[in-house]
């Protein structure tokens, strides 16, 4: 449903109670009874997956999967799959300047890319209460994937032409790809660019940010918005997190969130950050509380800050654990 989401976003800031925004979608797989493999393979059940956890839990969003081998596996990358773990890329396909040359463009749709915009468009259809994010890789990320993430840091000094025509490449196709998310009706997306988290302010400045610019650029409008998900330990970038210029943030439990919420500016959505496979998938709902109740303490007096998971949810997460997060920040 469409929506202006600068609206959205200046009426959630004023609320004094706010929804929490965790990036829960794969634990609905076990709401639909199938596997994690099912899952990932068909829109219909994705859309299904996350139509089940908006029915179950009052969320301020509702996330598609956090999946980054999609993007990759579109570009050619070997995936390795399992009924209950997320996919994981395998291999690197780019060796040398050769093959970075050579790189084919995939077209929007390829791989599971169709499968993903399949699922984002029903879930639109059902899901009319709240805005429609669908997940996307960021730039870094996805040719840390087609390079191998060791290799790349590398060649960001050795071959930086090479990480360039990559990066440019890859840049292009998700440029569309979150054109395509926007056509059957997303809200916005939730990029994930944790790779870049790695990277020192100079090399985050020339090979992150300009490029995650460029595709919130061809896309952001009032009725699309940008979220920038990185799960490093980004205290370090937090300057550069500034510069990516999102109107929502999302980080991970590598960092005091309070760090983030003193540089961030307060005119901008900040989700985070409790630890989603430490406390929500392995904890108990004891722990869940506790660490709920440390994260509202330290940092509900920032009007921009929203309770949310540092990443994504584990698919075989304990629902009596999630029941726990939801019910702690209700409470406070």
């Amino acid at each position: 449903m469409k929506r202006n989401m600068k609206a959205w976003k200046e009426e959630l800031l004023a609320q004094p109670k706010k929804k929490p925004m965790p990036i829960l979608s794969f634990p609905g797989v076990q709401l639909i009874d199938a596997t994690v493999d099912q899952l990932v393979r068909s829109g219909e059940l994705q859309a299904k997956c996350m139509e089940s956890i908006a029915k179950k839990y009052d969320m301020g969003m509702a996330v598609s999967l956090m999946d980054l081998s999609v993007e990759a596996e579109a570009f050619g990358s070997p995936v390795h799959y399992s009924d209950d773990e997320v996919p994981t890329v395998q291999a690197a396909i780019v060796h040398d300047e050769e093959e970075a040359d050579a790189l084919e463009i995939p077209e929007v749709g390829a791989g599971r890319t169709g499968e993903c915009i399949k699922g984002i468009q029903l879930a639109c259809e059902t899901i009319t209460d709240r805005p429609v994010f669908a997940g996307i890789i960021g730039p870094y990320s996805l040719a840390g994937r087609l390079l191998d993430m060791t290799e790349i840091m590398i060649l960001c000094y050795e071959e930086p032409e090479m990480v360039e025509t990559v990066l440019e490449k890859v840049t292009e196709f998700l440029c569309e790809y979150a054109k395509a998310f926007k056509a059957v009706g997303a809200n916005g997306i939730v990029m994930a660019e944790p790779a870049a988290g790695l990277l020192s302010p100079n090399l985050i400045n020339e090979f992150s940010t300009p490029y995650v610019n460029k595709i919130r650029e061809a896309v952001e409008d009032d009725e699309f918005m940008i979220m920038y998900h990185n799960c490093g330990n980004v205290v370090p970038l937090m300057n550069q997190m500034k510069e990516v210029d999102a109107q929502a943030y999302s980080f991970g439990n590598a960092i005091d969130l309070v760090k983030a919420l003193e540089v961030i500016p307060q005119d901008r959505i900040v989700i985070g950050n409790l630890d989603p496979a430490g406390v929500l998938r392995n904890g108990t709902p004891e722990l869940v509380r506790q660490e709920t109740r440390k994260l509202m303490e330290a940092c509900a007096k920032y009007p921009n800050f929203i309770a949310a998971s540092g990443c994504d949810i584990p698919p075989m997460t304990p629902f009596e654990n999630l029941d726990a997060f939801f019910e702690e920040v209700e409470k406070f």
